[in-house]
């Protein structure tokens, strides 16, 4: 593959003890370039938080797998969705998510870089992300799986090949 990862700027929250009231937290620019430089990064993307494809498989197979990818060098695992980073943070939250890390690409800044970005105009989601998982190192992407059939309003939900599971026999047998 190796093609390197867009260069964007996420928009994320942070959390500050200097921020007085109930929502300590503040925005913080995180760059590409500060996420993937000098890693070895796995980012997985989805449609939507709290859908159910996502919810109850793709982003708890990586919580479950998290350890096994650390043993095999990795040093973030990065859930992206064209969500906002306060519907990120909850989210995770609801699903009890302690090791990876949300990514709001709340513009899909990302995703239509990626090439990723896709209309699911017909479930009223408007833009999305298609679901793909891949490695990064030192901002290269280095393994790609997405989903067959990618396409604007696509009638299904295919998951077969971005899950945990894959990506963790294709780092093993590499």
């Amino acid at each position: 593959m190796n093609t390197t990862v867009p260069e964007v700027t996420f928009k994320t929250r942070v959390r500050d003890s200097s921020v007085a009231g109930p929502n300590p937290f503040r925005w913080q620019d995180v760059s590409s370039h500060q996420l993937f430089a000098a890693k070895k990064i796995i980012i997985f993307a989805l449609p939507g938080a709290f859908t159910p494809t996502c919810s109850n498989s793709h982003l708890p197979g990586f919580e479950a797998n998290y350890q096994a990818f650390k043993e095999l060098g990795v040093n973030e695992i990065y859930c992206l969705s064209v969500n906002d980073a306060f519907t990120m943070f909850k989210w995770g939250k609801d699903l009890g998510t302690h090791q990876v890390k949300m990514l709001p690409d709340g513009n899909g800044d990302f995703s239509r870089l990626m090439g990723m970005l896709v209309k699911k105009e017909n479930l009223g989601f408007g833009e999305r992300s298609w679901r793909y998982s891949m490695l990064v190192e030192n901002s290269v992407i280095s393994a790609l799986f997405s989903e067959a059939g990618k396409m604007d309003n696509c009638p299904d939900d295919p998951f077969s090949c971005s899950d945990a599971e894959t990506l963790l026999a294709h780092m093993r047998s590499s």
